[in-house]
């Protein structure tokens, strides 16, 4: 511009070939000069934009770059997760594959071992009784009345020998259980029919108190029978070893609440340590010596099958208290 406004003075403003200016044409020189301060002002503000924006565009390059190596990493990444959740995944489909072949294993043991366990005592009293008729036939003269009764109990205990597998095994495959409407008391006098004599042998007594109102209930007398017939075997288990004198065995059964009869029975044995209160409920685990721990896994199972719960409390002297409740439906009820 400097240069420019030298040029312009000496060539083009008179007097020519000189710096010298007239006063009439100090105007034009001027404006020659303002506008090309102008020119000059946008030129350089051009050049600064052109700058800028070059600048701009190249962090903006190296933004798109960077970015797409982040892409690219977390793409990988990503490729990498998945490929291993893969892997996991069927690693986990194999070991369900193990467990649920491993599950059936244990249901079939538990099954055996429950079988066991609860058909036990009606072949017991098959064997006891059958022995029992042959010597009342063998007598002289042979005693048919005993015989018949004998033969008849036998058949019973059979019977329900074969009701219990039947319910078991209904139990382990989540049927529903073959109910009817039970005066639960009628229940509890038929199972202590089974237990009087094996208790006497111990001089234990079983004695019942059962509540005279107490409603009736929808289950399974097979099934209730083989709860409370396990509870008491129990407690007089409990009791063959104490050296007391008065070893009683109580049955009782009362309305709980307007949803629920409760039946318990106690002992006056060892009781029950705190620390295994819940544990005697968990299949195979057991404090007897020749016990195999499934007759109480059973009976909770029963027993929830029926939308009631069993537990144990201790005595309110010595012993233990196992008791469980049978849920009212108040429609059925009606």
């Amino acid at each position: 511009m400097l240069l420019s406004t030298i040029a312009i003075d000496y060539f083009f403003v008179p007097p020519l070939r000189s710096f010298a200016i007239n006063a009439t044409d100090a105007t034009y020189f001027a404006s020659f000069i303002v506008c090309a301060l102008v020119a000059s002002w946008i030129s350089a503000a051009k050049k600064e934009d052109e700058e800028a924006l070059r600048e701009t565009r190249d962090q903006l390059e190296v933004r798109v770059a960077e970015r797409t190596a982040e892409l690219q990493r977390s793409n990988d990444e990503l490729q990498e997760s998945i490929e291993q959740r893969e892997k996991a995944q069927q690693a986990l489909i194999k070991t369900q594959g193990e467990l649920a072949e491993l599950s059936r294993f244990l249901t079939m043991g538990e099954l055996t071992a429950s079988i066991a366990h609860e058909v036990n005592q009606p072949l017991t009293a098959v064997v006891t009784y059958g022995r029992a008729c042959l010597e009342w036939l063998s007598a002289a003269p042979p005693n048919l009345e005993e015989a018949r009764h004998a033969a008849r109990t036998l058949v019973q205990n059979g019977t329900r020998a074969g009701d219990i597998i039947n319910r078991i095994r209904a139990l382990f495959r989540r049927q529903a259980p073959a109910k009817d409407w039970l005066d639960l008391n009628e229940v509890i006098r038929e199972s202590m029919i089974f237990m009087r004599e094996d208790a006497g042998k111990h001089q234990i007594t079983l004695r019942t108190e059962l509540a005279v109102d107490l409603p009736r209930v929808n289950a399974d007398r097979v099934q209730l029978e083989q709860v409370i017939l396990n509870l008491v075997m129990n407690a007089v288990d409990a009791m063959r070893g104490t050296g007391s004198s008065s070893k009683e065995v109580v049955i009782r059964s009362h309305r709980e609440s307007s949803s629920e009869v409760l039946v318990s029975v106690e002992d006056s044995g060892v009781g029950i340590a705190p620390e295994i209160a819940e544990r005697i409920f968990d299949p195979f685990f057991t404090t007897k010596p020749q016990g195999i721990g499934m007759g109480l896994s059973v009976c909770r199972s029963i027993v929830e099958s029926h939308n009631g719960r069993l537990w144990a409390v201790p005595g309110h002297a010595k012993g233990a208290i196992l008791q469980f409740t049978v849920r009212i439906d108040s429609r059925e009820e009606r």
